[in-house]
């Protein structure tokens, strides 16, 4: 039993599609209402799938929409995805306070309060639970123009460890996958082929491909998996060899 959130599209939407593949009942969370047609879709495949339609950053609604979905799934939680992200560019000099607060507070509060969350049914389950953040490559260094986006991805991975050393005993795993550069809807502008910016990332890949959602599917699945049972506070980069250039 899964809670994905962010999953309407994206890596998100890949990695649930992984993990439904692998047997697991999925619910979506995610703001965007499409969600409830990606569901519908997955349904029709023979696939579990809900959705629950909320504001992840929203502290006045957030626990009880979870609840819902915890619902949804049956009354019980084996696996958290903080998939949901966004991002905002300006130069660092430009970049309203507005925006900042905006971006810490889906990619970081939210990711903080819903590993809270599962965490604390984990232990009312007294089950071993997986909670798996999205990081970055920005959780490694510092990117242009993206000053928050960096330091939110910076901050799950210290969340993603610090979690680990409090929770590991209880039995939950929190681990991070950090994705590389991958060809989704958050990426556009960097995806024209005929800019420098483009040539300049995918010259630096050494499998000279950009990211697919398909490419998380393995990575989530294991880390969701018994097979990952001694792996915690972990910050794995899926980037096609991006980082060791």
């Amino acid at each position: 039993m899964a809670i994905v959130t962010g999953a309407a599209q994206g890596l998100s939407r890949g990695m649930a599609e992984g993990l439904m593949e692998a047997g697991a009942a999925v619910c979506i969370m995610d703001i965007n209402p499409v969600a409830e047609e990606t569901a519908k879709e997955y349904r029709k495949k023979g696939y579990a799938c809900y959705a629950v339609i909320t504001d992840l950053g929203n502290d006045e609604t957030r626990e009880s929409f979870f609840r819902e979905a915890v619902r949804k799934l049956g009354g019980h939680l084996d696996i958290l995805v903080n998939g949901a992200g966004v991002q905002r560019r300006y130069n660092s000099e430009e970049f309203p306070l507005k925006e900042w607060d905006f971006v810490m507070n889906i990619n970081l509060r939210s990711v903080f309060a819903l590993c809270q969350l599962a965490g604390r049914i984990f232990m009312e389950q007294q089950s071993r639970g997986k909670i798996i953040n999205i990081a970055s490559m920005l959780s490694f260094f510092g990117g242009v123009t993206v000053p928050a986006y960096a330091a939110s991805k910076g901050g799950v991975a210290q969340i993603t460890k610090a979690l680990c050393n409090e929770w590991a005993v209880k039995g939950i795993n929190v681990n991070a996958l950090a994705p590389g550069y991958m060809a989704t809807e958050m990426n556009t502008d960097l995806l024209d082929e005929k800019s420098p910016r483009y040539k300049e990332i995918t010259d630096r890949i050494p499998a000279r491909a950009w990211g697919q959602p398909e490419d998380m599917k393995g990575p989530v699945v294991w880390l969701a998996s018994d097979a990952s049972d001694y792996i915690n506070g972990a910050v794995i980069p899926v980037d096609g060899g991006y980082l060791v250039r």
